[in-house]
């Protein structure tokens, strides 16, 4: 991934100082960890069988080790507030009355515990939250790493990695996962790695190793909602740069000229790619997800399922997955829920407008609008997932920087008095 994309490139601007005592290295450890309990158990065949209990054992402990190595490097329990997570917290209240029903079952508390578990390591990480850099370059390492892992999956078993009961696209080979979530991962380091190159946070070269990688691999997942929110969240977050970078004015007047070539001259090609083989009517239903939202919406609920929903569960309804965040958090936490989820996207957002602009918040305006385009086709907005850790970038990102700590009494200067004024 280069040296340049974890250190700034050489003659480029410091990034934001770190907070106080600095970021331990460790903190990307627990970082990392949060990305892999966020990996999932469920998905593609891989070439060796792994049961989904080992896959969950894995996940779920290296979610118990990030909690208990944020709380080891910061034992005094020193946070920074912040709406972002004071809503998230609010969020585990109508998860735990809809979760705690006798007639939900016991798989709804785990996934209460989970989240929770979830929200207090980001409490304990929110001290070293001071809207610097440190945490996309620890973002792009860790989802490399799985993309790097996909590729590698590619390369044993091409057969297993792009399986014909997923229509050819790329799955997981060596660990479970979807075309959507792959597409997802290189999205993300793809938009990131390209902001990292205008802000001058890092050379061509060192990115070109990370993009070109992650864009091959997105291709070939054939993943829309993906596709799309890279696109329209690199063209909100260039765009609040364009004012201030000559960078970032002359990379957004080459990307409309090769996009507009690209769409005169390769318009068959690319509908085609689009469709990914289905019919009209198949495309206009979202390959099946308006049937299942229709139902799901059509279904008879009490007063209480209405407002705080029927518990966590798989995101799923009557076998189906819903596959849409707002009804999904509707579902399983209820109109509160939905209110709670909206707030946060909506003040997160809100922020992100109100802040001048820099480098930094044009990363949270893209991670902020891919997250709100994915959730018309994804779920995961209401629960311990890859999107809240996104959000959670973004929230850390927009925080002012703290301010300098005073100096010990002795140490600041004292003005000297002549001679004549101390009589």
């Amino acid at each position: 991934m280069g040296g340049e994309l974890t250190s700034g490139a050489a003659g480029a601007p410091p990034a934001a100082a770190p907070g106080p005592g600095g970021t331990p290295k460790a903190v990307g450890i627990v970082w990392a960890l949060l990305g892999l309990n966020t990996l999932g158990s469920a998905g593609a065949k891989t070439v060796v069988p792994l049961p989904r209990s080992l896959i969950q054992m894995a996940t779920m402990g290296a979610l118990v080790a990030a909690f208990a190595l944020a709380l080891a490097l910061n034992p005094r329990l020193r946070i920074r507030a912040s709406a972002f997570l004071f809503l998230l917290t609010l969020l585990l209240v109508p998860s735990v009355i809809a979760s705690v029903q006798p007639d939900v079952g016991f798989g709804a508390l785990f996934r209460c515990t989970r989240l929770a578990v979830f929200v207090g390591t980001l409490w304990l990480l929110s001290h070293w939250w001071d809207g610097g850099l440190t945490f996309v370059r620890y973002h792009i390492r860790m989802y490399f790493a799985v993309l790097v892992l996909v590729a590698a999956g590619l390369a044993v078993a091409p057969g297993t990695a792009m399986p014909e009961y997923y229509g050819g696209r790329l799955v997981g080979a060596l660990w479970p996962l979807t075309p959507p979530q792959i597409g997802q991962y290189a999205a993300i380091v793809i938009g990131l790695a390209v902001l990292l190159v205008l802000g001058r946070r890092t050379t061509a070269g060192s990115a070109a190793v990370v993009v070109v990688p992650s864009l091959v691999l997105l291709a070939m997942t054939h993943t829309r909602t993906a596709t799309l929110g890279l696109l329209i969240g690199l063209v909100l977050a260039i765009g609040s740069l364009v004012l201030t970078s000559a960078a970032a004015r002359r990379f957004f007047a080459w990307a409309v000229l090769c996009a507009t070539v690209a769409a005169v001259a390769f318009s068959s090609a690319l509908r085609a790619w689009f469709l990914r083989g289905q019919s009209q009517e198949n495309f206009a239903n979202l390959t099946g997800r308006a049937k299942v939202w229709d139902a799901l919406l059509a279904e008879p609920r009490s007063t209480g399922e209405k407002v705080f929903g029927t518990g966590l569960g798989d995101k799923s309804f009557d076998g189906l997955p819903i596959d849409n965040s707002w009804l999904a958090v509707y579902d399983e936490q209820g109109l509160i829920g939905v209110v709670v989820v909206a707030a946060l996207v909506i003040v997160i957002g809100g922020v992100a407008l109100l802040r001048p602009p820099s480098l930094p918040r044009a990363c949270a305006i893209f991670l902020i609008s891919y997250c709100a385009i994915s959730s018309y086709t994804e779920v995961g907005l209401g629960d311990a997932s890859a999107y809240l850790l996104h959000l959670a970038l973004a929230a850390s990102l927009l925080v002012a920087p703290a301010p300098p700590a005073p100096l010990p009494v002795a140490e600041i200067p004292r003005r000297r008095i002549p001679r004549w004024a101390r009589r």
